[in-house]
C-alpha cells in the first residue's frame, strides 16, 4: 500500500489554454457523423496542427451542447483540464441524438439494448459508430480513444464502456448517472428531490423544436427567492404542471407517473450492464455531490463485482458536483479542506491516467482507490474500497438523546416521538432558495436540532479521532399514526465550542470577540451524510405498502458511503426526522399516489422511533483503526 499523502503535495494548476493558444495549435472542423440508423450527430473535432506524430482521440458526448459553434470559433480550454490541450490530443465533442445540433429524438437516460439487431440503437452503439467513423476519417490518430464526462456526460461515458469499440481503451465516468429512482438526481429511495427536479427540468426538459445552437434555458418566474415559501404555497405536486410547466415538460410528468421502481426505471438503470468492460476505467465522484454521489460509488462497485478483470479505479474527493473540474476544491460553505484538492486530482491522477492509456506514458501506478478523508483532510491511497481494515460498528439510539456503541437494555417498550406536520415541514437548510444549494451537503444543522419534530442522538466528546470509512445503513424500528411516512437520517459532526477554521490563530492569539471568524465554527453541526427514505418502499421498491397506524415496522436503508474523521473533542450526532423540505417533496402521510395527492390528503402524524432491546434503532457503519 502507498503511504498516506497529505494534500499539501498538490501540484500547481496550469492556467487556461486560451483561445489564441488553441487557434495557433489546433484546426477545427464540424461534421455530421452518421449512425447505423441513418441519424447524423453533430460533432466538433479539434486536431493538433503538428502532424509530426500521431495523436490519441479524446471524446466527450453531451446533451448540453458543444459551444462555441462555428468552424472558426474556439473555446478557452479543451479537455478535462488545461494540461490536456497543452499536451496534445484530438479532442472530439458531440451533441447526443436529439439535442442541440444533432438529428434524431432525445430520450432521457436512453435504455441500453442488449443483443441489438439491424437499426436498433442506444448510447453504446452511437459511441461505437462515432469511434468507427473517427478512425476512418480523422488522419494522424494513433488508434487509441478515450472518453470522459461529468454528470449526464458521465452516463454517456459509462454507456460507451458497455460493448465498447476495440479502440476505446480508457473511460472515465465522473459523477455518472446510474439509477434515477434509487439514488441519483431526482429520486432517492423513491423520494422526489423536488428542488433539483423542478429547477433542472424547467429548462432542460423543454422540447426542442429543431436543431439549435442556442444555449439559454427558459426560467420559471417564481415571484420570490424564498424557496421554502414558494414550494409550500405551490401545494400538491400536480400544481407544478398546472401552474408552471403546462404540459411542456414531459419528463416531469413521467417522474410523477412512474412513482414505483417499474420497468421504466429498471430499464434505465446502467448498473446491471456494466459487465465484461474492456477499457480501463477511472470512476470519479465527490463526497459532497448533491446530484450523483450514488452514481459514482455504485458504478465503481458494479464494475468491480461484474467485471473483475477490468482495470477499474475509484477517486473520491471533498467535492461538489463536478468540483474536481471547476474551482480549487479547497472549501464548501463554512467547511475548509486545507488544500486545493482539485489541482492535485487533475495533475496527479486524471492526466497521468489518460496519458498512460492513450499515449503510452509511464504507468502512474494509481492505487485501487484514491480517497480523501474529510475531517482530517488527507488523501489516502487504498488497496480496496471500503478499506479492508474497516470493521463494522453500530451507533445505537439510547434514552436521553444519547448515541452509544452499546445496544439499549430496556426490556419494556421504549421510544422517542414527535409530531410531523406536512404544513410545517423541516427545512433542509436554515435559508432556502429556489434551486438546490450545493452547500446543503455540509450545512450547519443546529437549526434542525432545535425543532421539536427532529430527534437528536449525540455521543460523548471523543477522546481520540474516529474514522468512519464505507457505506452506512440506517436500521429504524418505527411506527406512525398515519399510513405512510418519510424517514430522513443524518450523520453529523459536532464541533467543540472552541473549534476554529484551518489556518486560524491558536487560542492564545485569538481575538476575544466571540463573533470573530475564528470562533464561528464553535459547536457547528456539520452534515456529513443525509438521506431520505420513502417508508412505503420498506419491503419493496416495486410494490409499495401502507403502514398500519400505530403498528411497529422495520425501515432499513442505505446511505451513500463516507470517509470522515471525527476529531478528538468532537461528537457524533444522528438526527431523525420525517421531512426535508423543499429538497425532498412532502409526504402527505396518507397512502395515496403522491403525484396525484390532493391538499386534504396531507395530514399530521405522530411518529415513534423505538430504542429498546427488542427494537434497537441504530446507524450501522464501518470504523477504521482504533
Amino acid at each position: 500500500m502507498r503511504p498516506i499523502l497529505p494534500v499539501l503535495l498538490a501540484a500547481a494548476l496550469l492556467p487556461a489554454q486560451g483561445v489564441d493558444h488553441l487557434r495557433a495549435h489546433y484546426t477545427k472542423r464540424e461534421v455530421l457523423v452518421p449512425m447505423r440508423d441513418g441519424t447524423r450527430l453533430f460533432t466538433a473535432i479539434y486536431q493538433p496542427k503538428d502532424q509530426g506524430q500521431r495523436w490519441p482521440i479524446l471524446l466527450r458526448r453531451t446533451p448540453y451542447g458543444v459551444p462555441p459553434y462555428g468552424a472558426e470559433a474556439f473555446p478557452a480550454d479543451l479537455g478535462p483540464s488545461p494540461r490536456f490541450g497543452r499536451d496534445g490530443f484530438v479532442f472530439v465533442y458531440q451533441d447526443v441524438r436529439g439535442r442541440k445540433m444533432s438529428e434524431g429524438e432525445f430520450v432521457n437516460v436512453r435504455p441500453f439494448v442488449p443483443a441489438k439487431t439491424g437499426r436498433q440503437v442506444d448510447e453504446s452503439s452511437d459511441t461505437y459508430d462515432t469511434i468507427e467513423w473517427l478512425l476512418a476519417n480523422v488522419p494522424g490518430h494513433n488508434g487509441r480513444v478515450g472518453i470522459w464526462g461529468i454528470s449526464y456526460p458521465g452516463f454517456y461515458a459509462s454507456m460507451a464502456a458497455i460493448e465498447a469499440h476495440p479502440a476505446l481503451v480508457a473511460a472515465s465516468p465522473q459523477a455518472p448517472v446510474a439509477d434515477w429512482f434509487v439514488g441519483d438526481d431526482f429520486r432517492h429511495h423513491g423520494a422526489l428531490f423536488l428542488q433539483h427536479a423542478f429547477t433542472f427540468l424547467s429548462g432542460f426538459g423543454r422540447p426542442r423544436t429543431g436543431p439549435t445552437t442556442e444555449s439559454g434555458w427558459p426560467s420559471v418566474d417564481t415571484g420570490t427567492g424564498d424557496g421554502y415559501r414558494f414550494f409550500l404555497e405551490l401545494g400538491p405536486l400536480a400544481n407544478v404542471d398546472q401552474v408552471h410547466f403546462r404540459g411542456q415538460v414531459a419528463f416531469w410528468n413521467e417522474l410523477l407517473d412512474h412513482d414505483t421502481y417499474d420497468a421504466f426505471w429498471r430499464e434505465r438503470c446502467v448498473l446491471p450492464h456494466l459487465r465484461a468492460i474492456r477499457p480501463a476505467t477511472l470512476v470519479v465522484g465527490g463526497w459532497f455531490d448533491a446530484e450523483d454521489l450514488y452514481g459514482a460509488l455504485e458504478t465503481y462497485r458494479a464494475i468491480e463485482r461484474q467485471s473483475p478483470a477490468t482495470d477499474n479505479r475509484l477517486v473520491m474527493g471533498p467535492w461538489v458536483h463536478g468540483g474536481w473540474a471547476r474551482g480549487d476544491g479547497d472549501a464548501l460553505g463554512d467547511v475548509r479542506f486545507g488544500a486545493k484538492t482539485a489541482r492535485f486530482y487533475q495533475d496527479e491522477i486524471e492526466f497521468p491516467f489518460f496519458a498512460h492509456h492513450l499515449k503510452g506514458a509511464p504507468d502512474p501506478r494509481l492505487p485501487e482507490a484514491w480517497m480523501f478523508a474529510t475531517g482530517e483532510n488527507r488523501w489516502h491511497a487504498l488497496e480496496a474500497w471500503p478499506p479492508r481494515d474497516a470493521r463494522p460498528i453500530a451507533l445505537h439510539f439510547r434514552a436521553g438523546g444519547r448515541l452509544a456503541l452499546a445496544p439499549p437494555e430496556e426490556e419494556s417498550e421504549a421510544f422517542d416521538a414527535y409530531l410531523s406536520d406536512p404544513a410545517r415541514p423541516v427545512p433542509h437548510m436554515a435559508e432556502v432558495g429556489i434551486g438546490m444549494a450545493k452547500e446543503y451537503m455540509v450545512a450547519d444543522q443546529r437549526f434542525a436540532a432545535r425543532r421539536p419534530d427532529v430527534l437528536v442522538y449525540e455521543s460523548e466528546a471523543l477522546q481520540e479521532p474516529l474514522t468512519l470509512a464505507g457505506p452506512l445503513r440506517a436500521v429504524l424500528h418505527v411506527s406512525t399514526s398515519g399510513t405512510d411516512s418519510d424517514w430522513v437520517v443524518k450523520l453529523i459532526d459536532v464541533y467543540p465550542g472552541d473549534a476554529r477554521e484551518p489556518g486560524a490563530p491558536a487560542a492564545a492569539s485569538r481575538p476575544a470577540n466571540p463573533a470573530s471568524r475564528h470562533t464561528r465554527m464553535g459547536h457547528y453541526q456539520q452534515l456529513v451524510r443525509g438521506e431520505p427514505f420513502r417508508g412505503r418502499f420498506r419491503n419493496s421498491y416495486e410494490r409499495p405498502e401502507a403502514f398500519l397506524p400505530g403498528q411497529p415496522a422495520k425501515v432499513e436503508f442505505s446511505l451513500p458511503d463516507v470517509f470522515h474523521t471525527f476529531l478528538g473533542g468532537h461528537r457524533i450526532q444522528v438526527q431523525v426526522q420525517s421531512s426535508w423540505f423543499p429538497l425532498v417533496d412532502r409526504n402527505p402521510q396518507t397512502f395515496v399516489p403522491i403525484g396525484r395527492a390532493r391538499a386534504e390528503d396531507f395530514r399530521p402524524a405522530t411518529q415513534r422511533v423505538f430504542r429498546d432491546a427488542a427494537r434497537p434503532s441504530r446507524l450501522e457503519a464501518r470504523v477504521r483503526g482504533g
